[in-house]
């Protein structure tokens, strides 16, 4: 099969990169299942790619973290968390717009808005990361990491994003309220192998949302989430945040 490179152009202008070798980001945004239609497609899939662009990824992040921020290591370790999952990935793919790229099989092109599909967006800016690197080497990296990933750290410390929703809700309910809030499964859909769970959260006996998820610790989550929305409380710190900035740490 002989290779046909896209037009790269926009794609490279929204990551700040120009590819030297274009073949090693046609590589980062081809996923398994194309192979599995396209035996014959010269390049590899994105998976050693991912692998080297999450090693990038979480060493870039910690550098900064530990250089900017004076805070323990428990701080750090969650704000790097929030940073680099899967979620916060995926939602940041939305501003690289690089879906359009994206070689999949037909049966995974026509599943959109599903879990399976966040991780691949997810996984797909790890792999263009691990090829930034091998193409444009660290400082390249950190210029892509920078502007597209670590600005976001600000809105997760003012937003607590780092604190996942049960606790926060949990939380704030307790402190705004004394109350501690309740889970109730509501409703249970699909076979065995393929659940899909509906849960309320509750103040007392009052409803205040509900969410849905494949198990129920998903369920609570997304319906803890849905709870901060309509009570306004994503705002509400619940604990001190040490966010100061503080002068480099690093070794001289």
């Amino acid at each position: 099969m002989e290779l046909t490179m896209p037009d790269f152009r926009p794609l490279e202008e929204r990551l700040g990169h120009t590819f030297r070798d274009q073949s090693l980001l046609l590589q980062a945004l081809t996923h398994r299942s194309y192979l599995n239609e396209h035996s014959d497609f010269p390049l590899a899939h994105n998976e050693r790619l991912e692998f080297l662009g999450d090693a990038v990824l979480e060493l870039i992040v910690t550098e900064h973290l530990y250089k900017h921020f004076a805070n323990p290591e428990g701080d750090l370790t969650n704000w790097r968390a929030a940073l680099v999952n899967a979620k916060t990935l995926a939602s940041i793919s939305k501003d690289l717009n690089f879906e359009e790229y994206l070689l999949l099989s037909r049966g995974e092109a026509r599943d959109k808005d599903t879990k399976a599909r966040m991780y691949i967006l997810a996984n797909g800016i790890e792999a263009i990361i691990g090829a930034v690197y091998l193409d444009g080497g660290m400082k390249a990296s950190e210029i892509l990491i920078h502007r597209h990933i670590l600005s976001h750290l600000p809105k997760i410390l003012e937003l607590e994003l780092y604190v996942d929703a049960k606790s926060k809700f949990q939380e704030t309910a307790q402190e705004l309220l004394g109350i501690t809030p309740t889970y109730k499964v509501l409703e249970e859909e699909g076979p065995d192998h393929q659940k899909e769970f509906t849960v309320g959260v509750f103040l007392d006996k009052d409803l205040v949302a509900v969410g849905r998820g494949s198990s129920k610790q998903e369920a609570q989550l997304a319906a803890a989430e849905a709870g901060l929305d309509v009570k306004s409380w994503h705002t509400r710190p619940t604990r001190e945040v040490m966010h100061t900035e503080a002068k480099d740490l690093s070794p001289s």
